[in-house]
């Protein structure tokens, strides 16, 4: 069976704390818990997390769906936003965890990335020259979603024409988003092979497409 790579990265920078964190964890829970229960999902796909603030952390490498064991993700007191470190050290995982095709069998589908900001990037400069690494990739689809009334949505344009936005960080706009992750990855799922135009579900009326 084709494995389907399904990379999050999750900002845990300062501003974060309190509500909309703890609304994190409670969306991730409900995303892993839909996941599980279609069958397709729970054969192919492998799922890590990387959450970034100050320091950039690696919660899991690529992991089989079942094996999945979420810990809570915390957040630190304050600090900055270093999504250019966390995009580095996706590029890292994804040279050593994908598998590609070769002439005896065929490896992963393409994989696809989810990211999640409440501000823009504080290592700015990191962030741009990683950026050209993103593109060299080949994702099925980059998905970014700007969080709330301080997320700039356009750096997350630099990396990806499918950028969503939140209104508010509070537990249930997460919960929708996170909902809708979860229906992504599903409909990602079964359109892959024809990866190159995978069609996303609706979003819900809390999820704003930004154009």
């Amino acid at each position: 069976m084709r494995r389907l790579p399904v990379y999050l990265l999750i900002d845990t920078s300062g501003s974060m704390r309190g509500e909309p964190i703890q609304s994190v964890n409670v969306g991730l829970q409900t995303m892993l818990a839909s996941l599980r229960n279609d069958p397709h999902a729970l054969e192919s796909v492998y799922l890590s997390i990387i959450t970034y603030d100050r320091d950039v952390n690696l919660v899991f490498p690529l992991t089989e769906l079942p094996s999945v064991n979420l810990p809570e993700i915390k957040t630190p007191e304050s600090g900055p936003t270093h999504l250019g470190e966390a995009l580095k050290l996706l590029c890292k995982r994804m040279d050593m965890e994908i598998e590609m095709s070769t002439e005896e069998a065929k490896g992963d589908w393409m994989p696809l990335l989810f990211i999640m900001t409440d501000g823009k990037p504080s290592d700015l400069q990191v962030f741009r020259n990683v950026v050209p690494e993103i593109n060299k990739r080949q994702f099925g689809n980059i998905i970014a979603c700007a969080a709330g009334p301080k997320a700039k949505e356009e750096f997350l344009k630099e990396i990806t024409d499918t950028v969503v936005s939140l209104d508010t960080t509070d537990s249930s706009a997460f919960q929708h988003f996170f909902k809708w992750v979860s229906a992504s990855v599903s409909v990602g799922n079964r359109s892959i092979g024809a990866a190159d135009d995978m069609q996303l579900p609706p979003p819900p009326p809390e999820i704003n497409i930004v154009i």
